[in-house]
């Protein structure tokens, strides 16, 4: 039996400091604002700009530059600057 996950972006959700990726099977991913530094810098209003990108698979963010793959997010990897971003807001 073979089962074929879908991990393909259905909904984005920004809960207190965690993002949550809703994806096609039923899953959701969560992840903390903090590994993705401009999303934690980020307003209320601009992280509710997103659109699915890269043929569904990704999120991109386009009034602050962010793009998250759900790949990525099934890895638990961090944004490339967030070690080096110590001077995070909020």
């Amino acid at each position: 039996m073979s089962i074929l996950a879908d991990i393909r972006v259905k909904n984005v959700i920004i809960e207190d400091d965690n993002l949550a990726v809703e994806v096609m099977d039923g899953r959701t991913i969560k992840a903390p604002l903090v590994w993705y530094p401009r999303l934690f810098n980020a307003s209320h209003q601009q992280l509710q700009k997103w659109q699915v990108c890269g043929g569904g698979y990704g999120i991109h963010w386009e009034e602050i530059d962010e793009d998250i793959s759900v790949e990525g997010l099934l890895r638990g990897a961090t944004a490339p600057d967030y070690e080096a971003n110590i001077t995070l807001r909020r």
